[in-house]
């Protein structure tokens, strides 16, 4: 009875080390990476987002939706610069992660929801949807409840459909269940990932070299704070039921759409989801680019503003432009070895 009792004792108190090396990581993610936007209240929700105003532009608005992991700057730093003056730009916090309260937001349909209160906070009619990977799932949801909202969709390496084996990581798992995942996440999740997030980033970006630099100047580390470690594993957790349900419905999109994605996408099975979005979506046109991974939006974002371009109504021949990307990344080969034929799950301690 005594050895339990000491055992107990012994694990309690290594519990509240590691609680305790969480607050001091947490302390200093937050510190390095404090907010850049403005906030507004969404339905009880403080959201976090960058506006960027553009008077008289050719383009019409751009909102962006990122994935999973990530938070606003993911978007904004590759894109920004090839945007900013030609059209009204709108980065977003999804609730939960960054610097955005998680509120009432648990299923991509509520997300979805608060994007589009969140435009008419701001004025924003009617805008090109442009989402990375989950947030892929997301702009199906928004295209779907706000059609009179949706000038245009443009998916990057999105996850849309339901994929073989519906496999979720096993750390997201326990992550999604009551208590334990509390504990988890509150004890072991972040210093646990910050030894793994290289990694990962490296497989994401994969074959494609990582951006120098990029964890930090993406703000990365941001997810693996507890609340929003837990709220990136429950949308994870949920993501294969929502794409199941709601992927039969995609044919009653009727915006212009276009879909990028990689032949070299290690996160997200792009011949099940890319695929499958240029089936169902009437008109969709899908540019495969040969060599590219799962980062379309800082390896290829020329390409991506082409399609922006095209979802406007110019007549942009991304074909052509994929075939200049692709010149451009021909030789990347970063990860080949050391990741030949690794699968990750839709959702990583990366961008995803």
């Amino acid at each position: 009875m005594y050895l339990i009792c000491l055992a107990l004792l012994l694990l309690v108190a290594f519990l509240i080390a590691l609680a305790g090396i969480t607050r001091a990581g947490v302390w200093l993610i937050e510190r390095r990476n404090p907010p850049i936007g403005a906030f507004a209240d969404i339905d009880g929700a403080r959201i976090h987002y960058v506006h960027v105003p553009a008077a008289g532009a050719g383009l019409p608005p751009v909102v962006f939706i990122h994935g999973a992991s990530a938070n606003l700057k993911d978007q904004m730093l590759p894109l920004r610069p090839l945007l900013e003056g030609r059209a009204e730009l709108l980065f977003l916090d999804r609730p939960g992660f960054g610097w955005s309260e998680r509120g009432d937001n648990e299923t991509l349909a509520a997300q979805a929801d608060t994007v589009a209160a969140l435009m008419d906070r701001l004025g924003i009619a009617r805008a090109i949807i442009v989402g990375h990977s989950f947030g892929g799932a997301v702009t199906t949801a928004f295209a779907r409840q706000h059609p009179q909202k949706t000038l245009g969709l443009v998916f990057l390496a999105p996850v849309s459909h339901p994929w073989p084996g519906g496999a979720t990581a096993w750390y997201y798992k326990l992550t999604a269940v009551p208590v334990v995942g509390w504990l988890f996440s509150e004890t072991i999740a972040s210093a646990a990932g910050m030894l793994r997030i290289g990694n990962a980033t490296a497989c994401v970006f994969s074959p494609n070299n990582v951006p120098k630099g990029y964890i930090g100047k993406a703000s990365i580390p941001l997810v693996l704070r507890p609340p929003a470690f837990r709220a990136n594993a429950r949308d994870v957790a949920r993501l294969y039921d929502y794409v199941r349900a709601a992927s039969p419905g995609y044919r009653e999109i009727k915006a212009p759409t276009l879909v990028i994605s990689g032949d070299r996408d290690k996160v997200v099975y792009a011949t099940v989801h890319s695929v499958g979005l240029e089936r169902d979506i009437p008109g969709a046109e899908l540019v495969w680019v040969a060599n590219l991974g799962h980062k379309p939006d800082w390896i290829a974002p020329d390409l991506v503003v082409g399609a922006i371009e095209k979802a406007a109504g110019a007549p942009v021949d991304l074909q052509s432009m994929a075939s200049v990307v692709e010149s451009r990344i021909a030789g990347d080969a970063q990860g080949a070895d050391r990741y030949p034929e690794l699968k990750v799950p839709d959702a990583e301690l990366a961008p995803g």
